[in-house]
């Protein structure tokens, strides 16, 4: 948890003296064993693996007697050999047998701790691995760090002085938690050093009052001191523990001075903050006060005014942002995620570009042309990289004037949608318009006479459409006809005729008007050559409806 060089320098104090405080519980905890192993009563089964042991005991020493004594026999010029060919057969039979009856008798201790319950030997085990344990830690190189004013500046950002903020009050929380438990466990032993004080006075009052027998006077002596050493130990694991509170208390005084000046850097960092907020307020006051040229159009001053204060404001978000998170640390990889992220955020300024590309190629548009795009019908005034400007005149079911409306259109419309050039040679359409007429005797004739007026009209299209339409076209495949036609029909009780015919998308207005004048003289001579039966009685004027046209 030591972050800074004071913090590491209490953390060594505390580290020391918890490992002192450990060692004396271990210590207590051998001599609290041997206490109770000292006045345990056997029986039973363990009273048996007792005499068991004693037995062992007794033949171990004489294994080892053995030993001595032909080891002694050897000569001192012959070096011992361990293998099955030594001449000394009697010496290797005498080491194994003693090896046996050593590894019966611990066989057999173990066997009485756990009948007996006695913990010394896992005690002492756990002991060694401990101060093993240590001594590999106390062999590994440990880094001094930086005083607390040099490490608190390495937080350049107000991000990581937050997030050093946050874990210096956890630590400090965990070193008060500490510091509390430290005080228990110093309540804790003073309490159980009472207790056995108590308890050794009661003993000695007890005993110089009891009858004197060598045996139990010896016991009581050697209980006596094993309870005088757990109070010294006790005494001493008191002072440690104390010791130990006061160095975590000093630690969280570290802890806290830390605090405080990670917070007066937070302070800074966020006074930054409010100093480029209120540079980029100043910086667009200023802007729109020196913007106020009276040389500069209103539309262009607004213009200049609001891609102006855009770049303030981007200039300042980056450098809050770096204020904030500090410079990336693998530009790369930033670069690469600003790019994807600019690509998906201005897909459609690219696909605008690349448009212009196809606009300008063979098949696209010209300045001058009449095109139709998006439903939207003009002339092609201006085609730029990234949009394309139209004088709007209406689309092919509006009569082609000129609104006046200046109309820009991004250049993707070239890529994700379609759009009609009426400018270009080929550019034919179908157009047709219907004519209502009273029911009567020459209605037929009538109608062969409009389809002869539709005939007379496009002679010089229909051939010329026909031949364009079959160079345009792959060979093998059917005869397009481009020759006029008339559909009669009922409506109510008089007919509709309706005329298709083809035209040029330039020329179908006057086309139209032609038409329209042809027929309206064809119905009005029809009249004045049959009085008796007026095909179109004044009451009944002809009703022409046009519908829009299909370009081909």
């Amino acid at each position: 948890m030591a972050v800074t060089a004071e913090e590491k320098a209490f953390a060594q104090q505390a580290e020391r003296l918890a490992d002192h405080s450990v060692d004396q519980a271990f210590a207590a905890a051998l001599r609290q064993a041997n206490l109770r192993a000292q006045n345990r009563k056997l029986s039973g089964d363990a009273q048996t693996i007792a005499n068991r042991i004693q037995q062992l005991q007794l033949l171990v020493s004489q294994d080892q007697a053995a030993v001595k004594q032909l080891s002694a026999a050897q000569p001192a010029n012959k070096a011992p050999q361990a293998s099955e060919d030594s001449d000394d057969v009697d010496l290797q039979i005498a080491k194994a047998q003693l090896q046996l009856d050593s590894d019966e008798l611990s066989d057999a201790q173990d066997d009485l701790d756990r009948a007996t319950g006695d913990e010394r030997s896992q005690i002492q085990s756990e002991l060694s691995a401990h101060e093993s344990e240590m001594k590999k830690y106390d062999s590994q190189s440990q880094e001094r760090g930086q005083i607390a004013v040099v490490a608190a500046n390495q937080f350049g950002t107000l991000a990581g002085r937050i997030g050093a903020w946050n874990r210096q009050r956890s630590r400090i929380q965990m070193l008060a938690d500490a510091e509390q438990q430290t005080r228990a466990d110093v309540q804790t032993f003073s309490a159980a050093h009472k207790a056995l004080a108590a308890k050794l006075g009661d003993g000695a009052t007890a005993g110089s009052n009891a009858a004197t027998d060598q045996n139990s006077h010896l016991a009581s002596l050697r209980n006596g001191s094993i309870e005088h050493q757990l109070l010294s130990i006790y005494d001493d694991r008191i002072t440690t523990e104390q010791q130990l509170a006061d160095v975590y208390k000093r630690w969280e005084a570290q802890a806290q001075l830390q605090h405080r000046l990670v917070l007066h850097l937070i302070l800074i960092s966020l006074a930054w903050v409010l100093a480029i907020l209120a540079g980029l307020v100043l910086s667009i006051v200023l802007l729109r006060k020196l913007i106020q040229h009276p040389v500069l159009d209103p539309r262009q001053r607004h213009t200049l005014q609001s891609i102006l204060e855009l770049c303030i404001q981007i200039v300042g978000a980056a450098i809050i942002l770096l204020v904030i998170f500090g410079p990336p640390k693998q530009p790369a990889t930033m670069f690469g995620l600003a790019t994807a992220a600019l690509t998906v955020a201005l897909q459609d300024f690219v696909l605008a570009f690349f448009g212009w590309f196809i606009l300008m190629g063979k098949k696209g548009i010209r300045v001058g042309d009449n095109v139709e795009i998006d439903g939207v019908g003009g002339e092609v005034l201006e085609i730029g990289l990234m949009s394309t400007t139209l004088l709007e005149t209406g689309t092919l079911a509006n009569p082609g004037y000129r609104t006046g409306r200046r109309i820009s259109l991004m250049n993707s419309f070239a890529i994700k949608n379609k759009y009609f050039n009426f400018s270009t040679a080929g550019q034919w359409l179908w157009d047709q318009f219907e004519v209502v007429i009273p029911s009567s005797e020459e209605t037929h004739q009538v109608a062969e006479q409009i389809l002869q007026a539709a005939q007379e009209e496009t002679s010089e299209s229909v051939p010329l459409a026909e031949r364009e339409w079959s160079r345009a076209r792959s060979a093998g495949l059917t005869h397009m006809r481009a020759a006029p036609a008339v559909n009669l029909r009922p409506v109510g009780s008089n007919f509709s005729v309706e005329i298709r015919y083809i035209t040029r998308a330039s020329e179908r207005f006057q086309m139209r008007n032609r038409l329209y004048k042809r027929v309206i003289e064809l119905l009005r001579t029809t009249r004045s050559d049959h009085p008796g039966r007026p095909i179109l009685p004044p009451s009944a004027p002809p009703q022409i409806r046009g519908s829009e046209a299909t370009p081909e």
